[in-house]
């Protein structure tokens, strides 16, 4: 064990003043923390099945664990259930949007989705976003803080809880909701650990998108380290003029060096991305929009989802009109590029891509 993951692990075993929270720990953390107490791996298996096989509330209702185990944890580690604040219905039927409030009282809002034969989580993972987009409510309120690795396991965990009350699971996780998540890189990648391990939740990377509005080096660090899930970027302009107006970003990191990462992503991994573009009637939906955009893609291994704009109370533009959509496309398969109009969700309860937002102060 390296040194300073040791002294990390002592020092946390001997904090009983501010619980050890369980969403926190990866596997291997939490074998660390039970071998200093004494325990073998067996029974960290026992505890990380206990967390995310049986989905329990709290510690002492971990099954099948030795006494002195259980009052242990109970006494020293917790786990962090997000208090549910407010749950949302759409009125298409396939869409719930929860309103989860965190241990210091911010807030943050978190999507199940239904489609034929799979569920969809829609995940945060900030409070607020830097990004600053012009058309999203999430970048309108602004940056509050990032979430911890915990505090994003604890969504997902919420949303499988929520589906097995109807003996449903989970197959499906974008991390499309609040925030950027290459800003808060860290507790984005050990969140996204623990989800996949086989042994807990177990869903595979192949269903998991992380979309980004083109954080460059947070793409050049996926690739580095070879990170196995699916990546979505954000684009919604063809140059860097157009792409600034709507993405701040962007004038931070040019389409060129945007795009290199990109292309380097798809070559070095084998891996499709994908391209997410917000049609706007009379900005960024016209013919000469999708000529530049299957300029600037041509040759790279892409897909285009086009996502008719999604109304917030802090942009008065409109969503491109269905005709306008579809010629789009057509200009975009002439370029050889797949595309797909997403389909609108959740719409009326505000739950929709760029509408996801808390009111607190």
């Amino acid at each position: 064990m390296e040194l300073s993951h040791r002294a990390t692990i002592l020092a946390m075993s001997n904090v009983i003043a501010q619980p050890i929270n369980l969403y926190d720990l990866s596997r291997p953390r939490l074998g660390q923390l039970l071998a200093a107490w004494g325990h073998s791996d067996y029974h960290a298996g026992l505890v990380w099945s206990g967390l995310y096989r049986d989905l329990a509330v709290d510690p002492e209702s971990i099954a099948s664990l030795r006494p002195d185990l259980q009052g242990r944890l109970a006494t020293s580690t917790l786990i962090t259930n997000l208090a549910m604040r407010s749950v949302i219905d759409s009125a298409d039927g396939h869409t719930r949007k929860f309103l989860l409030e965190l241990a210091d009282g911010q807030a943050i809002e978190t999507v199940l989705m239904y489609f034929r034969g799979r569920a969809t989580a829609c995940i945060s993972t900030q409070v607020g976003c830097a990004m600053g987009c012009i058309f999203c409510a999430t970048g309108q309120m602004g940056f509050r803080r990032h979430l911890t690795a915990g505090e994003i396991v604890a969504q997902v965990v919420h949303v499988a809880r929520e589906l097995r009350r109807s003996g449903q699971s989970l197959r499906n996780i974008v991390l499309m909701g609040m925030g950027e998540p290459l800003h808060n890189y860290e507790a984005t990648m050990a969140a996204l650990e623990t989800v996949m391990d086989q042994r807990g939740l177990a869903i595979a990377p192949r269903f998991i998108t992380l979309s980004t509005v083109g954080v460059v080096p947070g793409i050049r660090r996926l690739t580095q380290e070879r990170r196995p899930m699916r990546l979505a970027v954000s684009l919604h302009g063809a140059t860097n003029e157009e792409r600034s107006r709507l993405v701040p970003p962007a004038s931070r990191w040019p389409l060129e060096q945007l795009i290199a990462a990109c292309r380097d992503y798809t070559e070095t991994l084998g891996r499709r991305i994908f391209f997410e573009w917000a049609l706007i009637d009379g900005s960024n939906d016209g013919p000469e929009q999708a000529h530049a955009l299957g300029r600037l893609l041509h040759g790279l291994d892409a897909h285009v989802n086009l996502i008719p704009l999604n109304p917030t109370t802090g942009f008065d533009g409109r969503p491109a009109e269905p005709p306008a959509a579809k010629a789009f496309q057509a200009i975009l398969a002439g370029y050889g590029l797949p595309s797909t109009v997403r389909q609108r969700r959740g719409i009326d309860v505000a739950a929709g891509c760029g509408q996801l937002a808390t009111l607190q102060p």
